[in-house]
């Protein structure tokens, strides 16, 4: 139902183009007049009464239907909506990338007990205020260097907060311009052309504010935080110098007016967050600020384009609308549904892939594999030997798998389950004799005692996995019906293809491999790899520590000048 009270125009302005009809209105009369032959030889005061003009009543109503037209043409323009629908919203917020001064001023303790704890608590605050909006981690010195490209999800760039430190950076100093021209390079290559830089240091000099400004024109905003106290602290630096820190308010203040951003002393509590409005742009979609943004009126203007078309009908040809309309009427009424005709052949074979694969996820096997067959992709092969694998039919399946490998060769999955399906094959037991009862049912025993030895190779420490149709624990049938007994080895073996395709993961470094016998020399060598692996230490701060200096013995080979 339509809400009276809520029916507004989107696009009001179009409705001054109604200004326009009475000028048509007369240029369509003037029009008809110009038309009649007797106008000129006749007097206007005897015209009407010389001459018949049954004509102008049809002219009148062709005009009235004109002029309706263009009416219903414009409201339809002006866009009347009466309701709102739910409109998708990003779900990232404005990009922001956090550049930290990590020289050895961080370590002045004029905020106890330093600098750098109230900058790793600091960022700890702020990735949580930004958990779903996209922010990258600059760490800089002498040289600026990237901890944490951009990313959605903020507790990746959380995993390197304790590794913050002076001590991993390669050169010792201060250079705030080379931070923000990497932040820019970080927002630029992740395709967003505007978005926020926050640098987090204590002092700036010249070279900064030129930086800045030139990212402000670019679309990037730099906001600073400082960090300090006007009092400041003395602290020994890389060279073993005394140096007298304190926080330089002014410069700060000068470096975020050139880039059109804000600057704030850093706090223990959120409020220097919020006054730089990063609390705002990285709240989510669902949050307060935001929730005005998920509804949006619906234009509603297409509901009038049907009587528009209807009443150009008749401006086609004499009683050629009617007729239209009569064929619309007694046309039958269905779903609308895209004709296949239209598509191109990739355009079919990708609909025929993704239906494949729907059936494939309900089950329904044989109609995936039959979805797959004709698609000549690398990627509907190997689906359609997954499906087939599926039904127990082997043979296809390897099949299906080889034509993947010949379209793209060394496709490590269909050559794992290809080898996977292999091997099932190998353990299938043979079909049993149809000699009598007894010998049918000591063929199959012995079959399925053979093919759970060679499943349990290379796991002896493992139980035996047992299945109601190849658990010994099961009495043997004693029928002596080799179909059944068939039907049962193929549901087994089904079953233990099905378990080898869907526990198929990688094997790393030391383990033993599955469906191989591991020898005491190759299990001491295991063991001895994993006791050195747990020896290891997750050390983010080494990562990052080789990670400048590798970088940093880059950036200087190509500056330097060739002999």
């Amino acid at each position: 139902m339509i809400d009276p009270t809520a029916l507004h125009l989107l696009r009001p302005q179009w409705l001054w183009a109604l200004l326009a009809l009475p000028l048509l209105a007369w240029l369509w009369q003037r029009r008809g007049r110009a038309h009649m032959p007797w106008q000129d030889a006749v007097d206007p005061h005897l015209l009407p009464r010389l001459i018949e003009t049954p004509a102008s009543r049809r002219s009148r109503l062709h005009g009235a239907i004109a002029a309706l037209g263009y009416v219903l043409a414009v409201l339809a323009l002006a866009g009347p909506s009466w309701r709102q629908v739910e409109q998708p919203l990003s779900q990232g917020g404005t990009p922001l990338v956090v550049a930290v001064d990590l020289s050895s001023e961080t370590l002045a303790t004029d905020l106890p007990p330093s600098r750098l704890a109230h900058v790793r608590a600091k960022l700890a605050q702020l990735l949580q205020a930004r958990s779903s909006a996209p922010v990258g981690l600059v760490a800089y010195a002498d040289d600026a260097f990237t901890v944490a490209p951009l990313t959605d999800d903020a507790a990746n760039v959380g995993l390197f907060l304790d590794a913050l430190a002076p001590d991993v950076m390669p050169v010792d100093g201060r250079r705030t311009d080379r931070a923000i021209e990497r932040a820019v390079e970080l927002l630029r290559r992740a395709g967003y052309p505007q978005g926020e830089i926050v640098l987090l240091t204590g002092d700036a000099e010249a070279s900064a504010r030129e930086a800045a400004a030139s990212a402000a024109r670019a679309g990037y905003r730099v906001s600073v935080l400082g960090l300090g106290t006007d009092a400041g602290a003395l602290v020994r630096m890389r060279d073993r110098a005394i140096r007298q820190v304190r926080l330089e308010d002014q410069a700060l203040r000068a470096l975020a007016r050139a880039g059109d951003g804000r600057y704030a002393p850093l706090q223990s509590d959120p409020g220097d967050l919020r006054e730089l409005g990063l609390l705002d742009a990285g709240a989510s979609p669902g949050s307060e600020s935001r929730a005005s943004a998920g509804r949006v009126w619906q234009d509603e203007g297409y509901w009038l384009l049907p009587p528009l078309m209807l009443l150009a009908l008749f401006a086609l040809r004499r009683r050629a609308g009617v007729l239209l309309v009569l064929l619309c009427v007694g046309l039958p009424w269905s779903q609308a549904e895209a004709s296949s005709w239209w598509q191109r052949p990739d355009q079919a074979a990708y609909e025929r892939l993704l239906a494949g694969n729907e059936a494939y996820r309900r089950g329904d096997f044989d109609r995936a594999a039959a979805l797959y067959r004709g698609i000549t992709m690398a990627d509907a092969h190997y689906n359609r030997g997954n499906a087939l694998a599926k039904s127990g039919e082997y043979r296809d399946a390897i099949a299906a798998y080889d034509e993947a490998l010949k379209l793209q060769p060394g496709m490590a999955d269909a050559i794992a389950n290809r080898r996977a399906v292999l091997a099932a094959m190998k353990r299938q037991p043979p079909p049993a004799p149809k000699s009598g009862k007894q010998q049918g049912g000591k063929g199959n025993s012995q079959s399925d005692r053979g093919a759970q030895q060679k499943d349990g190779e290379g796991q002896r420490k493992q139980p035996p996995q047992s299945s109601p149709e190849s658990s010994q624990s099961q009495p043997q049938p004693q029928s002596g019906d080799a179909r059944e007994q068939q039907r049962q080895a193929d549901a087994a073996q089904r079953e233990r293809v099905q378990r080898a395709l869907q526990q198929r993961k990688p094997q790393r470094s030391g383990e033993p491999v599955p469906g191989k016998a591991e020898t005491p020399a190759e299990r001491e060598q295991r063991i001895a790899n994993e006791a050195w692996l747990r020896r290891v230490p997750d050390d983010p701060g080494g990562l990052l520590r080789a990670k400048f200096r590798l970088e940093h013995q880059r950036r200087q080979e190509q500056t330097e000048p060739t002999p």
